[in-house]
């Protein structure tokens, strides 16, 4: 029998971040809606501190450790955003923090993750980066932070849950981009702990990933955590090998669906966010407004949805190809 997280476990992880992460605000983005006649709001985690949700995970994941664990210092992969956050967070609680990332992580990533504190490791590709920085924990005696697959980190995302079912109090439709599947279990199990999966103030939530990485939605096709073979999509935070197995359980409870859009969506999104919302999203933060934007999350005139854009660490290079490539919408 799955044990799923109570509402006392997220509001305990939401009193650990809070005062240290910014309550991101919730932006009214008419354009969006304008087709459809829906209510469309930005969720904007791309202004968080690190420039990304992650921060709120792994603060929590790392206030969670016993002093001795901190003082044996922590170790984690990431293609970039999970590395600058437990860099930032492991700085907070003057601990040592090892980050392992692909060898082809964004350059601006790495830089950012070091500036923070971290010491990095550029190692093979997203599933060998995994396995050394396991290898690493367990010869250097390090603890191993799991970048999505873990009850702390779920629990932490979960904040974001918390605030979004504040603001908007009635029936909404929830649209998070789902990479392991940390923060859309976070999100929809805070949800659903709230009660707000049912009822007349119900809410909806819906995944989001790029065609070519779709872990989580094999996950649910075929009944069980999926590892990808190859991953080859342009949004590096939403490429892990795997769905996380925890995680897969909270979407396959919680969730409504999980839908995929290409990378040529992706960049037409990141330019309707750079030029109509002024906003800068990084290819991963951009997927839900992507999904909406290509209608592949079913809603109705009149219903209110709340996009999460769910990071903005993009290089030059990114930004221009959006602008250059997205195509223009609607």
């Amino acid at each position: 029998m799955t044990k799923w997280l109570q509402l006392e476990d997220f509001a305990a992880a939401r009193r650990r971040v809070d005062g240290a992460v910014h309550r991101t605000p919730l932006l009214s983005f008419r354009t969006l809606g304008r087709l459809n006649g829906t209510n469309v709001w930005l969720k904007c985690e791309n202004l968080q501190k690190t420039g990304s949700f992650k921060v709120r995970g792994a603060l929590n994941a790392i206030a969670t450790l016993s002093p001795g664990e901190r003082a044996r210092g922590v170790i984690t992969i990431s293609a970039g955003n999970h590395a600058q956050a437990v860099a930032w967070a492991a700085g907070r609680a003057g601990a040592r923090a090892v980050v392992v990332m692909p060898e082809g992580a964004a350059r601006t990533k790495v830089e950012a993750a070091a500036g923070y504190g971290a010491e990095i490791v550029l190692h093979g590709d997203a599933a060998m980066a995994f396995a050394e920085a396991r290898r690493r924990a367990h010869e250097e005696g390090l603890v191993f932070l799991h970048p999505f697959d873990a009850e702390p980190v779920v629990a932490g995302h979960g904040s974001t849950g918390l605030e979004v079912g504040e603001d908007i109090p009635g029936r909404t439709v929830v649209v998070v981009p789902v990479g392991g599947g940390g923060q859309i279990a976070g999100i929809a199990g805070a949800l659903a702990a709230t009660g707000r999966l049912a009822g007349r103030g119900r809410v909806r939530v819906f995944g989001v990933e790029p065609e070519g990485a779709p872990g989580m939605r094999r996950s649910l096709d075929e009944g069980r955590p999926a590892t990808l073979d190859a991953v080859r999509t342009l949004a590096d935070g939403l490429a892990p090998p795997m769905a996380g197995e925890l995680n897969y359980r909270y979407v396959a409870r919680f969730a409504e669906d999980v839908v995929l859009v290409s990378d040529d969506e992706i960049l037409s999104a990141m330019r309707l966010l750079l030029t109509r919302a002024k906003l800068v999203a990084e290819p991963s933060g951009a997927a839900a407004a992507a999904a909406l934007m290509f209608g592949r999350i079913p809603v109705t005139p009149g219903e209110t949805v709340v996009a999460l854009v769910s990071g903005g660490n993009v290089d030059d290079d990114m930004v221009v190809r959006a602008l250059r490539e997205g195509a223009p919408w609607p």
